[in-house]
């Protein structure tokens, strides 16, 4: 049994030279990115055509409720028969990866496998590892579903931990020289720059003892999802349904844990960006008068204009005050709808159109992300984003789940 929640595991990798272009064909971006945007995923098709490529086993959410969402389900249950015997297992193992972004920033992050028991997404309950966004329940069965039919796992969770001394990643910089690259690769589609490198031997043993400590110091709240939180929520539920079979099968069975990278959330290369909300098909004077005249002060915007309005104190969040009262607000008037805007002058821009409000309302400080989800729970909908679509990891590593 595991001493850590994140420990090393039996990765699997195309059995390639760690600088070939085949490694670009291999390795392509979450699922969930470019859903209104079929070309990129058309563009995609074209660049892995008869290669090795993780688009075998995933299913683009561009894809959903189209004719192309059956012929991929195939494609899909078909490589997940042929291809794992093609990937070579890097047993024992945990990645330390360079992740080059587009605009040139790095993010480091480590892979490796981290101990699902340890994780809840249940706000009522409290884990090491916890769900930073509300898990919607009805996006767990298609998953799970997926899980109990595959061998392997091809994830893009990425999960934060909260290192300001710099403790773990320090060591890694200092030890890069010694460790083995395992690729080092351009990733299609802007999506930057891949490189890793195997942490093995004693180097494993000295990166595991610092990360043992680190967790003996946070205790519950130690890791935070910061992506992919669906996918580790539907981990935890197959998890669930094999403990229920058989409690002592499912202590040391393989889908007990789940491959993930984790991230300081202290790296320079994170940057929280708050969502901002318009309202539209409003009658604006009608909103303001149902507001109290004290509050949380949020910035309101319409028709050119700015004024302060006041929500209930209902959350420790601004935008967690301004969401409670937007959706009790919309169930008593239909015909209100609210969109989610990425961008101060977007926002300010969308504001102005005839029967509409936009809220400039703060998010939430990277640095007291773990801090908060630990005490209060997942974060309101729609609280931060992180960069652009290109910055989301790539699924590239793989591991067995039977």
């Amino acid at each position: 049994m595991n001493k850590t929640v994140f420990s090393e595991a039996d990765i699997l990798l195309p059995d390639l030279k760690s600088n070939d272009p085949d490694f670009t064909k291999w390795a392509v971006i979450a699922c969930d990115q470019f859903t209104s945007n079929p070309a990129y995923w058309d563009k995609a098709e074209e660049i892995t055509s008869g290669a090795l490529t993780t688009l075998s086993f995933i299913l683009p959410e561009a894809y959903l409720e189209t004719e192309r969402e059956a012929s991929q389900k195939a494609v899909i249950e078909e490589a997940m028969k042929t291809i794992p015997a093609q990937l070579a297992c890097h047993k024992d193992s945990v990645i330390f990866i360079e992740r080059t972004l587009s605009d040139g920033a790095v993010r480091r992050g480590i892979v490796g496998k981290i101990d699902i028991d340890a994780y809840e997404f249940d706000p009522a309950k409290k884990g090491r590892v916890s769900a930073t966004e509300e898990t919607v329940l009805s996006r767990i069965p298609p998953r799970v579903e997926i899980r109990r039919r595959a061998d392997i796992e091809l994830p893009h969770v990425m999960v934060f931990y909260d290192d300001a001394e710099d403790v773990i990643m320090r060591y890694l910089e200092v030890v890069k020289a010694e460790l083995p690259i395992i690729y080092d690769f351009p990733l299609m589609l802007g999506g930057g720059h891949l490189k890793g490198y195997k942490v093995e031997g004693k180097y494993l043993t000295e990166l595991l003892s610092r990360i043992k400590g680190y967790e003996a110091l946070m205790g519950n709240g130690a890791y935070a999802v910061g992506d992919g939180n669906h996918s580790l929520a539907a981990a935890k539920a197959y998890y669930e349904e094999l403990k229920a079979e058989s409690p002592e099968a499912a202590e040391n069975h393989p889908a007990r844990y789940a491959l993930c990278e984790i991230v300081n959330i202290h790296e320079s290369s994170i940057v929280f960006e708050p969502i901002y909300r318009i309202l539209k098909n409003i009658d604006v004077d009608d909103f303001f008068a149902s507001l109290p005249e004290i509050g949380r002060e949020i910035e309101a915007h319409f028709a050119g204009q700015m004024r302060i309005a006041h929500f209930p104190e209902t959350h420790p969040l601004d935008v967690g005050c301004m969401q409670n009262y937007i959706d009790r607000y919309i169930a008593a008037h239909p015909c209100v709808s609210c969109d989610y805007i990425h961008g101060e002058a977007a926002l300010l821009e969308l504001s102005k159109a005839e029967n509409s409000i936009g809220f400039l309302c703060n998010g939430i400080e990277k640095e007291s992300l773990l801090s908060y989800v630990a005490k209060n729970g997942p974060l309101p909908r729609k609280t931060f984003s992180m960069g652009e679509a290109t910055t989301k990891r790539y699924y590239n590593e793989a591991r067995y789940i039977k």
